[in-house]
């Protein structure tokens, strides 16, 4: 046909076409990377051992205690009661002993089990009061599951409790449990700085990175003294 002509865009603007497409799959991956940027920083400081408020998990819909144990009730009027994360990253791995038996009742405050860890102990203590249901035995079977999840798989007791709304009253729920987190972890940075000048002075480089912060699983590395402080300071 007269006056016209037939242009294929693909052969006039293909390169280009393949230049803008080529671009985009460059920049998706550094999209992915920008929007996952808060966690990956969580990943990389696990990676590298440092202990910061940032990393420690603090789900919502929990109930935490000051003795640092916290507790969930279910559906069927039963409450989950475990250890939280601050105390795990502090202590690292820990075995169990003098767990309690299904049907023992409990008062809160009683000693619910002992952690261990190379003979070094903490006395870990009821948040709540009430009947124990049934106890997580896996925990002596593969103690580093409550590390690894310690408010899914790593429970410790199922328990009755018999003064529920009483007795967690005080206790941190959501954005209150993340201040105190962030609180204590302040808190312990002084309190190691007491301690190991009373105790052990040689280790500070040890539990301390570069620009003061804090290596995880700080107590792993320090004497017994320090456990028995921790316990009268945090636990108890």
């Amino acid at each position: 046909m007269d006056g016209f002509s037939y242009n294929n865009i693909f052969e006039t603007k293909g390169i280009e076409y393949l230049i803008i497409i080529a671009f985009l799959l460059m920049i998706i991956p550094f999209w992915i990377i920008i929007n996952k940027q808060a966690g990956i920083t969580r990943q990389i400081k696990r990676a590298i051992g440092v202990l910061s408020a940032s990393i420690l998990r603090i789900p919502q819909g929990l109930f935490y205690s000051k003795n640092h144990t916290w507790t969930h009730l279910e559906k069927s009027g039963t409450a989950k009661v475990g250890l939280d994360d601050f105390l795990l990253h502090i202590t690292g791995e820990v075995k169990f002993s003098n767990l309690k038996n299904p049907g023992n009742f409990i008062n809160k405050g009683e000693l619910l089990a002992d952690i261990d860890q190379n003979g070094k102990l903490l006395q870990i203590y009821s948040p709540l009061s009430g009947r124990i249901m049934n106890t997580n035995t896996m925990l002596y079977e593969s103690p580093g599951v409550i590390n690894e999840d310690p408010y899914g798989k790593g429970w410790i007791y199922k328990i009755k409790p018999s003064e529920w709304i009483a007795e967690t009253d005080s206790y941190y729920l959501a954005d209150e449990a993340i201040a105190w987190s962030k609180k204590e972890l302040e808190r312990f940075k002084d309190f190691l700085a007491i301690s190991m000048n009373k105790y052990s002075p040689e280790v500070s480089m040890v539990i301390l990175q570069d620009g003061g912060e804090l290596c995880d699983q700080p107590l792993s590395k320090l004497p017994d003294e320090v456990w028995q402080d921790f316990q009268e300071s945090f636990l108890n």
